[in-house]
């Protein structure tokens, strides 16, 4: 298993676009990727899911992932966040 923590510096927090891009990166691998807020958690695969976590800025998130591809999919969730959020 492969995680990371990220503080979101983008002012809006875990919006639609971003969100989306991160959606459809998490989507071209086949490990498990779960985003976690406290005690909240959503399937990286899932754009509804990822929205309802209502991440703001300066909040932390982890995210975990697990599976056969998970250095790549790690290597790439986490250029995302750092792009774009």
């Amino acid at each position: 298993m492969k995680s990371f923590a990220y503080v979101i510096t983008d002012r809006a927090g875990i919006h639609a676009r971003p969100a989306g891009t991160v959606v459809k990166t998490a989507q071209k691998y086949v490990s498990d990727i779960l985003i976690k807020k406290g005690d909240k958690e959503a399937d990286a695969k899932k754009l509804m899911q990822v929205m309802a976590l209502g991440v703001k800025c300066g909040e932390e998130i982890i995210v975990d992932i697990s599976g056969e591809d998970e250095e790549e999919a790690c290597s790439a969730v986490e250029a995302i966040f750092k792009e774009q959020l």
